[in-house]
């Protein structure tokens, strides 16, 4: 008998990871508050790159992502030496996991944490553990309660998708100090630039003294690069080395690096995309609020709402999709209760209001 070719085992309890729905099926506009995604589109500065790198596809791309590395460099004040890129901080994240977890080893990470985490530990043949949370927020304490001598990389979104919470400065610095010296502190950090809290940091000053620390960013988010895959990290020139040794040669497409350099040259949008996102992100939890539904704090682009069940809220998505307005569901992060939507502008949320008016007066 033939034997059947087979996958490490691992990848079977994998749960493939599923994106947010969009696809209109109906005619009409359609509303996607469902990924995160900026609520401006892109940086017009990346746009206008993008168009005049066209004629150049053909060309490999920059395999070091140099030019975008420097202006990452400069506009932080940090060693090139330091920096990485990939395809999206997904990709920092899955060549974390790959180079420093394997078989036997554990990797930890908050009870709602991003999916990605634990899909990506099992690929490297390590063990996801997840800690509990209090409050729908990370939990230091437990988190360090659920180390031993087999975790091998710890993963703290902060903020957290789809929670919306954050921990303090202090918190992360007195919790990387308690952790052991051997155990990889990955922060990943993708909503930062939406966080306006005077008490947040985004990370970058531990990874400046300790070599065990990461800090993850994106463009997908803020930037509204989502489509191009491309992010990076912070870490020490040690961790950099081993990550450009397990990279794919070209893993960063020539068209992202040229918007991403572009990009980071307009800070204007960056501005104006994180005004609004404060003013509208408030104002629509205090209208959803006054609808008689829960609405948990939130330092990101996303609000995540709680319908009190899981049929409710599944009741409530559906109902927003026949009128082509999607959402998030969140039962894959153990919040089927709830369902999160992105901050879009000003006309898309009064539209998600009033569809979701009518669902509960139905």
């Amino acid at each position: 008998m033939t034997e059947t070719v087979k996958a490490k085992p691992s990848i079977y309890n994998i749960s493939p990871y599923i994106a947010g729905e969009s696809s209109a099926k109906n005619k009409g506009r359609e509303v996607k508050l469902s990924s995160n995604e900026g609520a401006f589109g892109a940086s017009p500065k990346a746009v206008e790159a993008l168009k005049n790198m066209a004629e150049n596809m053909y060309r490999y791309p920059d395999g070091g992502c140099n030019a975008l590395r420097q202006a990452l460099a400069k506009k932080h004040g940090f060693d090139i030496n330091t920096i990485v890129c990939g395809a999206g901080s997904d990709e920092i994240i899955s060549l974390l996991c790959g180079a420093y977890a394997g078989e036997g080893d554990e990797v930890l990470y908050s009870q709602h944490g991003f999916l990605m985490y634990p899909i990506s530990t099992k690929v490297a043949g390590a063990k996801p553990v997840t800690a509990p949370e209090k409050g729908l927020r990370a939990d230091p304490e437990a988190l360090l309660k659920a180390v031993t001598e087999k975790t091998k990389i710890v993963f703290l979104a902060n903020p957290n998708n789809p929670t919306g919470s954050y921990l303090t400065k202090d918190e992360v610095k007195d919790f990387h100090a308690a952790l052991p010296s051997s155990v990889l502190l990955v922060l990943d950090a993708a909503y930062a630039e939406y966080v306006d809290a005077d008490d947040y940091s985004v990370g970058h000053e531990l990874v400046e003294v300790h070599e065990n620390v990461v800090v993850t960013r994106t463009f997908s988010k803020i930037y509204g690069m989502g489509g191009l895959r491309i992010g990076w990290g912070h870490c020490s020139a040690d961790v950099a080395d081993i990550l450009n040794r397990v990279r794919g040669p070209f893993n960063v497409n020539s068209a992202a690096q040229a918007a991403a350099l572009a990009a980071l040259e307009d800070d204007d949008f960056v501005i104006k995309s994180r005004e609004h996102n404060t003013k509208c992100r408030e104002n629509t939890k205090d209208e959803l609020e006054e609808l008689g539904l829960t609405v948990y704090p939130s330092v990101g682009n996303f609000l995540l709402v709680s319908f009190e069940t899981a049929e409710r809220a599944d009741a409530a998505r559906l109902y927003l999709n026949e009128r082509n307005i999607y959402i998030r569901q969140m039962g894959a992060y153990g919040l089927g209760e709830c369902l999160r939507m992105t901050i879009g502008t000003d006309e898309e949320m009064a539209l998600v209001i009033s569809a979701i008016r009518d669902y509960l007066k139905s």
